[in-house]
């Protein structure tokens, strides 16, 4: 990754706080005075200074420290951005570019204040090229030479290493995201010298030339062969153990630039021994080296790598799970890219697993970050590869979070699908034996974690034996009796999904098929006087019907004719406390097998169906009030069922309670009825479990 553009701040130039103190008391005064007026006296201080510079371009001594001082008060003022425009407008750049070079000699061997003017010209323009606009412009008026000649005066001594250093950093600068200048440096010698600066004695000076070659090498294919070829890379790898953290947070980021998008240069670095000093790096005081470290140890576990193996042996695996729990998002986002990469090996899966990164890596999940998600996801995707990971998964809650997660792009979701289907791919055989062994002998919350889970992924051969011989299903029961809501919650969830692999019929999905009958006599039977051997007295209508057709197909009419009740010699019999509509429906279906029930006539349908034992419409009563079946009305549908021994309708309220339990969560009474219908819940659950099997 490319650093950000050089502001030339306090922890790359240090002295800069004490700059202000060198200037004369004048000096002063006239940027404050720029602070305080504003645009006019900006202009002004920028012209004076601008033409102190055009006229002092030589070895004098009053020459050098008006052209020090001029140039400090141009720095000084170009650290705030907001001025660096009027700067540029007001003819800075030419007179600074100008003055990066020494001055011809005159006459006599004395060179006050040498370096100081130059070094001072360098900080400025690396200050204005922090605006992209104005790099073209700096490197037009030909800065781009100076700048590598003052990089190269380290050779024979001549330089100091500040100048050296504001040289460094204003390349930096103007080469930011500016591949056109990228190649201008490489093209005008600039890379040898940088590279022959990081063996400078000072770590100031190696700061600032590794931050340069990171900078030209960032999506650079020439630029970084030839710093590899400028035999950099033993150097590099050395800065990777320097006191300074300035340092080998540059030199790491350099060797990210260098393989990024290059298997040969990556190899080359991985030859020159760089994989135990990056990984070291992992457990910096410094964030920024450690972030750009697992970015490197990323990058070299990329697919076509045969190294993954080898970090996760030399440990860095555990420093990479601590920065999962840094509160810095990119040190979060780095380490799960790296641990990610590192998953997609099998020999490294349980490893990560055993050292403990499933439970930062779910939480991560939770991120609003959209790459920490992702990346996240993706780790978590290769560790479910490996089947001695199930357990692990399921035991710290990670098939509940990945299936409530709340994912904010569809890759994410995605990877998380996927990730699921492996898990549930691998729960067979010593997995399942596993979990079945900590459902019986684990704490109660792992038991809780393995019953969810199975409920949700495990196949339905074998449900029958984790829910109704193992502990399955109780524990279930046990969480939907709870008095916490995410509890009850989860286990409705997962008994609903568990009825709904079982591939048990439900009436929720289907209606009755219509019964079979011994004897039809049609519709134009239907309260026809023809033949008719009984009447009925309907709230004082007569019904016209045939003792044949009610012998076949009711009980309760057959103990009407055939038993012992006053019934049986009648002509006329009087049927109270029924409405005539409800009794014509009830005879139609027994003359003609079939009826049209609405939602409005269902209830009362039902209560005659089962005073006169009449099973079949009694079921499709059951379909009808099924499909009526609410929120606000759920209570009152399941006392029905009981009521009148429906066992299809309580079969389909049951599976709505289940299915609907987060809104019926909200209302009033809802654990009074979850109460009241565990016992049939657990009936239920048992007879379609049981089906399943035998399926």
């Amino acid at each position: 990754m490319e650093q950000q553009p050089e502001k030339l701040d306090d922890r790359s130039f240090p002295e800069r706080k004490g700059q202000k103190r060198k200037l004369e008391e004048g000096d002063e005064r006239e940027i404050s005075a720029v602070a305080t007026d504003g645009g006019e006296a900006l202009l002004r201080v920028v012209a004076t200074q601008v033409s102190v510079l055009s006229s002092t371009f030589s070895w004098k001594e009053a020459d050098r420290t008006a052209a020090k001082r001029a140039i400090q008060i141009l720095a000084e003022l170009a650290k705030n951005e907001d001025f660096v425009d009027v700067i540029v407008e007001g003819g800075a750049v030419p007179v600074l570019v100008e003055h990066l070079q020494a001055p011809p000699y005159g006459d006599g061997a004395l060179k006050p204040l040498e370096h100081e003017v130059e070094k001072g010209s360098a900080l400025a323009l690396g200050y204005l090229a922090i605006k992209p606009e104005h790099q073209k412009l700096i490197i037009d008026n030909g800065a781009l030479p100076h700048l590598v000649n003052l990089l190269k005066r380290n050779k024979n001594g001549s330089s100091s290493r500040s100048v050296l250093r504001r040289a460094a950093d204003a390349i930096i600068n103007l080469a930011h995201e500016n591949n056109t200048i990228k190649n201008l440096v490489r093209l005008e010698g600039g890379i040898p010298p940088l590279v022959e600066l990081l063996e400078f004695a000072d770590s100031k000076v190696q700061r600032a030339a590794a931050g340069a070659l990171r900078t030209l090498a960032f999506k650079n294919d020439a630029n970084k062969n030839q710093i590899v070829d400028c035999n950099a890379l033993p150097m590099l790898i050395l800065l990777l153990g320097s006191e300074d953290a300035t340092v080998h947070y540059e030199a790491v980021g350099v060797l990210g630039n260098l393989v990024h998008s290059s298997l040969d240069i990556k190899k080359k670095v991985l030859d020159a021994r760089a994989l135990q000093p990056v990984i070291s790096l992992l457990s910096s005081c410094c964030p920024e080296s450690r972030r750009e470290a697992a970015l490197l140890i990323g990058q070299f576990a990329a697919s076509d790598s045969d190294c993954k193996a080898h970090i996760v042996q030399r440990g860095a695996v555990c420093p990479l799970i601590k920065m999962l729990e840094s509160p810095e998002v990119k040190l979060k986002e780095m380490s799960a890219f790296a641990l990610g990469r590192l998953a997609q090996d099998s020999h490294n899966q349980a490893g990560i697993a055993h050292k403990g990164a499933l439970g930062p890596l779910l939480k991560l999940l939770e991120s609003e970050n959209i790459s920490l998600q992702r990346k996240a996801a993706f780790a978590l995707y290769g560790l479910a590869d490996n089947e001695d990971n199930v357990s692990a998964f399921i035991s710290v809650g990670g098939v509940q979070k990945l299936l409530e997660g709340k994912f904010i792009v569809q890759a994410t979701k995605d990877c998380v699908t996927k990730t699921v289907k492996r898990l549930e791919g691998k729960i067979q055989g010593r997995v399942l034996t596993h979990l079945l062994y900590l459902m019986h002998s684990s704490d109660k919350l792992i038991q809780r974690r393995v019953a969810l889970a199975l409920a949700l992924l495990c196949s339905p051969e074998d449900q029958r034996t984790i829910f109704v011989d193992g502990n399955g299903l109780e524990l279930l029961l046990g969480l939907l009796d709870s008095t916490n809501a995410k509890q009850q919650l989860d286990s409705a969830v997962a008994l609903y999904k568990l009825a709904n692999r079982s591939m048990a019929l439900s009436l929720v999905d289907a209606a009755p098929p219509s019964p079979t009958q011994m004897v039809y006599l049609g519709e134009k039977y239907v309260n026809n006087a023809t033949l008719s051997d009984v009447t009925f007295l309907v709230e004082g209508r007569r019904f016209y019907a045939h003792r044949i057709c009610l012998l076949a197909s009711s009980d309760a009419f057959r103990a009407m004719f055939d038993g012992g009740y006053r019934e049986k010699d009648s002509r006329d019999i009087e049927i109270p406390n029924i409405q005539w509509e409800v009794f014509e429906l009830m005879m139609r279906f027994l003359y003609t097998g079939s009826v049209n029930i609405t939602k409005e006539i269902a209830e009362d349908l039902l209560r005659a169906a089962d005073q006169y034992l009449l099973e079949a419409l009694k079921r499709l009563c059951e379909y009808i009030i099924g499909q009526d079946i609410m929120v606000e009305n759920i209570g009152s549908k399941y006392d029905l069922s009981e009521a009148f021994n429906a066992k299809s309708l309580k079969q389909t309220c049951i599976l709505f309670i289940l299915k609907h339990f987060d809104k019926l969560r909200l209302k009033p009474g809802t654990n009074q009825l979850v109460q009241r219908t565990i016992p049939e819940i657990r009936k239920y659950m048992c007879r379609v479990l049981s089906k399943s099997t035998n399926l």
